[in-house]
């Protein structure tokens, strides 16, 4: 038996129709006032954070600019690893376009078919970002630098090339700075590596991750032009498109592994659920907390299933309160969770409980 009413936080707003106006979130259930108990008006107003959209649109504008300059450099030296910039470019202007769809793609609200919403749609989009970055960014830079090892051509004035490469230097600079920044700021208290292993919002450290390799990219290929042009060999500019394809396909690896983890479903960190198992156990008529199940629904969404035992004196009729005000307490601490399913068991009240 499901004992309670649902109730939804931070991207729900409701209206009490009693007093006609709006009543706070975390202090609502999904049909009723929490103040009166009167029916009340509930719409979605997803509101996902925004630091991951200005970061993709500033890496966004950054690459486009940065494509147009490098292929008007490759038709006029036909250099190699130009070549191979210029493609990587267009690859993470075409990843950003993904990204800012699944981000729109995350903000729908739930339906029937998808009762907890679409969060998940980043996830996927951002897995497929690492594929595209390997698939095409890595495929396609080896293989023009293995043609350009076979088939050697010499560079034609090399100088359009560094001051083309000095120019996207200084547009991914200012990109990443922004990402790194942004990525910074939302990590908190944990180191950069453990903040990408431990993050659910992929949209930052995904384009973090593309524009740092963009700029090893940029490195390599000014080496390989640079090399090429003091030696007269032209098999140094092959070489660095192969070494730009394979410091692309290396980024697209960790992405993919990264990114996996929270598409197929990650728990909620660590110290969530303690916290959540903690103020589970503070309510004196529960008499133990069997487990704490959680599940990333999104970036800013929690799932949760808790299994409780009710002490045997407790009467049916009292549980359902207690289960209201532990749903609430979960939430307001923790804005985050957005379901609370409790279980209830004990001899008086068997069964489970939806929230």
């Amino acid at each position: 038996m499901y004992y309670g009413l649902q109730t939804k936080t931070r991207n729900w707003k409701l209206k009490c129709n009693l007093f006609s106006r709006d009543i706070n979130s975390t202090g609502c259930f999904d049909r009723f006032c929490h103040t009166c108990f009167c029916p009340a008006v509930s719409c979605y107003t997803g509101n996902m954070s925004s630091s991951g959209k200005k970061v993709i649109i500033a890496a966004l504008a950054g690459n486009f600019l940065i494509a147009i300059t490098k292929f008007i450099a490759v038709a006029i030296t036909g250099s190699s690893a130009m070549l191979s910039e210029g493609i990587h470019s267009i690859v993470d202007t075409g990843n950003q376009l993904l990204l800012l769809y699944g981000l729109k793609r995350a903000k729908k609200p739930p339906d029937d078919r998808f009762p907890f919403g679409h969060g998940k749609e980043i996830y996927f989009w951002s897995f497929v970002v690492a594929i595209l970055l390997f698939a095409v960014g890595a495929g396609v830079s080896i293989y023009e630098g293995i043609r350009h090892l076979i088939h050697p051509r010499t560079i034609q004035n090399p100088t359009i090339n560094y001051v083309v490469l000095g120019l996207a230097m200084i547009f991914e600079g200012a990109a990443w700075t922004f990402a790194f920044r942004e990525f910074s700021r939302a990590k908190g208290k944990w180191g950069y590596i453990e903040a990408v292993q431990r993050g659910k919002n992929p949209s930052l450290f995904v384009v973090l991750f593309e524009d740092s390799a963009a700029m090893l990219g940029i490195v390599a290929a000014f080496l390989g032009i640079l090399l090429s042009q003091l030696t007269g060999d032209p098999h140094f500019d092959g070489a660095a498109s192969i070494v730009i394809g394979l410091i692309l396909g290396g980024t697209a690896i960790w992405l993919a592994y990264e990114t996996k983890g929270l598409l197929i479903g990650e728990s909620a960190e660590k110290e969530i659920v303690e916290k959540i198992k903690r103020t589970a156990a503070a309510v004196p008529a529960i008499r133990r907390v069997n487990e704490v199940l959680t599940l990333h629904m999104g970036p800013d969404f929690i799932l949760v299933n808790i299994s409780v035992d009710f002490s045997d004196s407790v009467p049916a009729g009292e549980v359902k309160r207690i289960l209201h005000e532990l749903d609430l307490r979960i939430k307001r601490e923790h804005p985050a969770v957005k379901r609370v399913f409790i279980e209830p068991e004990s001899p008086s009240s068997s069964g489970s409980s939806g929230r």
